[in-house]
């Protein structure tokens, strides 16, 4: 049990930190951009930039909705139902979205390799990078589905789960 939630702890405060990051170019681009436009032209790649740093932010906070319930999840079947139902729909919803990001992890993959292909209009950046931010989500989705899923088969509650962290 204490390997698996050191497991949960690092990949969360990695994820954690990777989303700020990602926040920080989102909001410093945005900012470039508006005050570029108030002075008279904004640089070309603000627009680029904030475009790819949203998309990494969802990458990387896709695995923390998943583990806080905060994507979208039907609680009122869960809630309206009787002991062990809901830890066993959680436990069902964790095996079919692991099993779900599995299975898209290799077109994910291929995805990544024709971003080799091509760079970004305004940047210039390898689309490669880019292309890689859905592999990594379905790479998140995968580790922290597994994870949610440990945790409830070893009877694990979010509330124990919350103070551990």
């Amino acid at each position: 049990m204490k390997v698996i939630l050191k497991v949960h702890r690092s990949l969360e405060l990695l994820c954690r930190i990777g989303v700020f990051v990602a926040f920080m170019v989102l909001i410093l681009a945005v900012l470039t951009q508006v005050l570029g436009r108030t002075i008279g032209d904004s640089p070309v790649w603000t627009e680029e930039l904030t475009r790819f740093a949203l998309i990494y932010m969802t990458a990387l906070g896709v695995g923390l909705g998943l583990m806080s319930g905060d994507l979208v999840n039907v609680d009122i079947v869960c809630d309206t139902l009787p002991d062990p139902w809901p830890r066993i729909l959680r436990l069902v919803a964790s095996l079919a979205t692991a099993f779900l990001a599995a299975i898209l992890l290799p077109g994910a993959w291929k995805y990544v390799q024709i971003g080799l292909l091509q760079k970004s209009p305004a940047m210039g950046l390898q689309m490669s990078f880019i292309h890689f931010s859905v592999f990594l989500l379905f790479l998140l989705l995968l580790a922290f589905a597994m994870v949610r899923a440990v945790l409830t088969l070893l009877s694990a509650d979010e509330a124990d789960m919350k103070r551990e962290t």
